[in-house]
């Protein structure tokens, strides 16, 4: 029996690593088989592609940005999500697609039909059976951020960057809401989880 594919979304600071490290551990307790993997990353090659496009101090053409980002995406297909997938395995990971939209896309100025054109070809219709997004309003997603760690590229955006960024997230759900369910990650860990509790208890 094929897995299931959990993809997390979310703008900078949304929580979505702490989160992925909790639902891993809600669905392990009810017996689910799991992979978790990342974006961009997930394979030896996605792996140094991420460090090329998160850690470089020159920032790349935003439509060569996308290409990389959509060549370490065929890799971690091939290698990591769709063997796992067909193993039986549920795969939860840390950003997908709808991040292409959101950063490359409505944060850096890619034409939204381009992106849409690489993901046919790249994923030749597979899509995830649910999308989780960790919907914060940019100026908590960037206070969390600088607090927790050494900001990255996309880290050091301005606020203005990521208010295109999670509009797009939020353009993304409302266009599907079946599959992209949005949570609100303002509020407490304690309700954040509550939220999810509820909202994957349905797909077990």
């Amino acid at each position: 029996m094929r897995g299931r594919f959990i993809t997390l979304e979310g703008i900078d600071g949304a929580g979505k690593s702490t989160h992925l490290r909790w639902i891993a551990r809600f669905l392990k307790d009810r017996g689910v088989r799991l992979k978790l993997t990342r974006e961009p990353g997930g394979t030896a090659v996605g792996e140094k592609l991420r460090r090329l496009l998160l850690g470089g101090q020159q920032r790349p053409h935003p439509e060569t940005e996308t290409l990389l980002v959509f060549a370490a995406r065929r890799e971690h297909l091939d290698k990591v999500i769709i063997p796992a997938l067909d193993a039986g395995l549920w795969v939860l990971c840390d950003r997908f697609t709808d991040a292409t939209y959101a950063y490359q896309a409505a944060g850096s100025g890619v034409s939204w039909k381009k992106v849409g054109v690489l993901e046919q070809w790249v994923q030749e219709g597979l899509q995830p059976d649910l999308t989780i997004l960790f919907d914060v309003i940019p100026a908590v997603g960037r206070r969390r951020s600088v607090r927790q760690k050494r900001p990255d590229r996309f880290e050091r955006e301005k606020e203005s960057y990521y208010r295109r960024v999670r509009n797009a997230y939020l353009k993304r759900a409302r266009a599907d809401p079946r599959r992209v369910r949005v949570i609100d990650a303002n509020s407490s860990m304690a309700r954040v989880h509550k939220q999810l509790e509820i909202l994957i208890a349905s797909y077990c």
